[in-house]
């Protein structure tokens, strides 16, 4: 299977300013990742040559900042690094980056007359680990000598550090090729194995006040102090070509660092053995996806977002089982991004196990018919539980992995119970105002909803009372209910879940429907209804059991397209109304006031295609259609702009539609990867034929 590429050269890399908008991405499965510009130059804190997760998936600290290197020549000293200071980029060795690719990992190259230099960075899987290969060609008559030096932090990915006010500073100890640099006060250890040709020179100092310019454009810490404990040393002789490998490896303790891997007696034949591992996953990853769908050609596009799954699908250390990072750099896993991600990670590409655990993580910490929100970085494994959505996309999430494995006694025996309990819980009412309401739709307070942004003065969008993809969830959920019933052989239960759901649908399309404006209101509750036009009603449209008749989903699918059509997703507000932010910038409250009112998500996608195709029965054309007008613009332009390779969270709502937020979002890259594979191309889940009836 051959990986996809992006190659940039200097007609690309001689623009700074568009060069530094660009970065990368490699995760280690752990929750840890290695990330920076395509320059090499960090622009916002969260960025790290190895950023490890200690508690996975969360607790993550930037440890390793970067590798630094300088060419000696003839007496000649060369700056290949770059690092951008308040006023300055410091040194300027980007002048000598002749291109940057990723295939499928970040490569460096560098010319300096004769000398040529490739970097090519990966992570282990399941290690808090980064490799680093340097490849050196030396086609000059005199012997050359690179000198690397690593950056060395200990700190949350949230914060910064400023070497004047902490208490602690860093010891280092060498052995051989290795080097082992501990803060005093330990947070952290790190261990940096170099090949066997090369030598490490102890000559410490602090680079203090690197600047991110991204945080500074937020109104966030900006400034960061980090160690230099020395730098490593190699060279190679007239017309040689020659390797030297680094593995950077992390533990919240020394004696962690160290049962990383097992003792190895040559750093040189690990790490390509390592390297060989991480290659084979790539490719094993579009192997396993052409195997179950051999009819799809795989263009690059594609490729890129079956490989860009795997970084949102991870290990969480609490339950022993996987979960989902929501998006790169500062997400958690959260209850909803992980389950409306979940048929597009796991149950598309076939990774039915991953599928199970992901299911078993967040049902293991449900809690008075709650499924978590979110697990918090800072809290470790005490999940909030401030959401009334999460638990409703729990069923459908269950209905999809049935719909591809068919695998009842799984459900049965594991999550049936559960389930049960969660429609008893919603029937009594449960916290935050959760509850069934007499006319048989789910009221609810305030922010519980995916739009959920709040700022000093209090809630943005609060959508409390009954917000209409609520409605659509809780009905999916019944029917979902009424049919597990039946195959589950509970007689009773089917004529109680079908008569709450019929009485939902009743209540729903008096209640929900506005004649006026020939959609749905986005929101019922005491003070009257809501009738700002939001993309939320494209869930009652998509879901595989819908309240609505094809009039009424053709006048929203309409209205929709031609109001909040955003190029690369929906809008979150129409242009007309006078709450819209068109520019996702500026500080947390800026930005919160924007993130609903305006701003473009990609995620929102993949329900409109679904709920555009669905009404033109998967015609051909239509599909054909959908591809171009819908997917194109998206696929053919954003893998290639903020994050290499995969989606960013957001987009401005006005034109060009800047990417913002994360440069990775799982929702992002799931729901275009589910609506193509599914809808677009018409490859339906192998179990759906005859199963269900809407």
């Amino acid at each position: 299977m051959v990986l996809p590429e992006i190659h940039l050269g200097r007609d690309t890399l001689s623009d700074i300013t568009k060069s530094l908008s660009k970065e990368w991405l490699v995760t280690n499965g752990l929750g840890g990742y290695s990330s920076s510009t395509v320059l090499g130059v960090n622009t916002r804190k969260y960025h790290g040559l190895l950023v490890a997760a200690f508690t996975p998936p969360v607790n993550r600290w930037v440890i390793l900042t970067k590798l630094d290197e300088t060419l000696d020549i003839r007496n000649e000293n060369f700056d290949l690094h770059a690092n951008e200071f308040k006023d300055v980029i410091y040194p300027e060795g980007y002048t000598f980056l002749s291109t940057f690719s990723l295939n499928p990992f970040p490569t460096y190259t560098y010319n300096v007359g004769d000398v040529i230099l490739k970097k090519t960075i990966f992570m282990p899987y399941m290690k808090n680990a980064t490799a680093v290969i340097y490849s050196g060609s030396n086609l000059s008559e005199e012997k050359v000598t690179f000198r690397v030096s690593p950056l060395i932090n200990s700190r949350h990915i949230y914060n910064t550090t400023d070497k004047n006010r902490i208490k602690w500073s860093f010891k280092q100890k060498q052995n051989g090729n290795t080097v082992v640099i501990e803060p005093t006060d330990p947070f952290s250890a790190l261990t940096i194995f170099s090949s066997e040709n090369v030598s490490f020179i102890n000559e410490s100092w602090w680079i203090e006040k690197m600047f991110f310019r991204v945080d500074a454009s937020r109104s966030e810490n900006s400034l960061d102090d980090n160690f230099r404990p020395g730098y490593f040393k190699f060279s190679i002789d007239p017309k040689e070509s020659k390797k030297f490998y680094f593995l950077a490896v992390a533990g919240k303790t020394l004696t962690e660092a160290q049962n990383v891997f097992s003792p190895f007696d040559s750093v040189t034949k690990e790490i390509d053995n390592l390297y060989i591992e991480a290659l084979t996953r790539r490719k094993n990853l579009l192997n396993g996806f052409h195997k179950n769908k051999p009819i799809l050609q795989l263009d690059d596009w594609l490729s890129w977002l079956i490989q860009a799954t795997d970084a949102f699908i991870v290990f969480r250390a609490s339950t022993r089982k996987k979960s989902v990072i929501a998006g790169y750099h500062w997400f958690d896993d959260w209850g909803r991004d992980s389950l409306i991600s979940l048929p597009g990670l796991v149950l598309v590409t076939g990774r039915y196990d991953d599928a199970k655990e992901i299911l078993l993580t967040f049902e293991r910490y449900c809690r008075n018919g709650i499924i978590p929100n979110r697990f918090s970085d800072k809290a470790g494994d005490i999940p909030l539980y401030n959401t009334v959505d999460a638990t409703l996309w729990f069923f459908n999430a269950v209905l999809q992995y049935l719909k591809y494995t068919g695998d009842y006694e799984f459900v049965q025996k594991n999550l049936w119970n559960t389930l049960k309990l969660i429609i008893d819980h919603h029937v009594q009412g449960t916290i935050f105002g959760i509850r069934v309401d007499q006319d048989g739709l789910i009221t609810h307070g305030p922010q519980l909803t995916w739009m959920d942004a709040v700022t000093i003065d209090g809630f943005v969008t609060p959508r409390d009372g009954k917000a209409v993809e609520i409605q659509a969830l809780w009905y999916n959920a019944l029917k979902i209910m009424e049919f597990l019933s039946d195959r589950f052989n509970e007689k009773d239960n089917i004529k109680i879940y079908n008569s709450m759901a019929e009485k939902l649908k009743a209540s729903f399309l008096k209640q929900f429907w506005s004649v006026q404006h020939n959609y749905l209101f986005d929101v019922v509750n005491n003070d009257g209804n809501d009738s700002t036009l939001r993309p939320n009603q494209l869930i009652a449209l998509s879901l595989d059991f819908s309240m609505l008749d094809k009039e009424k989903s053709e006048s929203i699918i309409n209205t929709v397209w031609s109001q909040l059509w955003g190029d690369y997703g929906i809008k979150t507000l129409s242009q007309s109304d006078s709450r819209y932010f068109g520019k996702y910038l500026g500080n947390w409250g800026h930005r919160d006031q924007a993130y609903h009112n305006g701003t473009v998500w990609t995620w929102i996608l993949g329900p409109f295609i679904t709920a555009f195709l669905k009404l033109k029965r998967y015609e051909a054309s239509w599909r054909d259609f959908a591809f171009k007008t819908f997917m194109y613009p998206l696929v053919s332009t954003q893998l290639f702009e903020a994050g290499l390779g995969t989606f960013s969270e957001i987009f401005d709502g006005n034109a060009p539609h800047v990417p913002r937020g994360c440069i990775a979002q799982a929702w992002s890259v799931a729901e275009t990867l589910r609506a193509y594979v599914e809808d677009i191309a018409l490859i339906r889940p192998p179990n759906e034929a005859g199963m269900l009836k809407s």
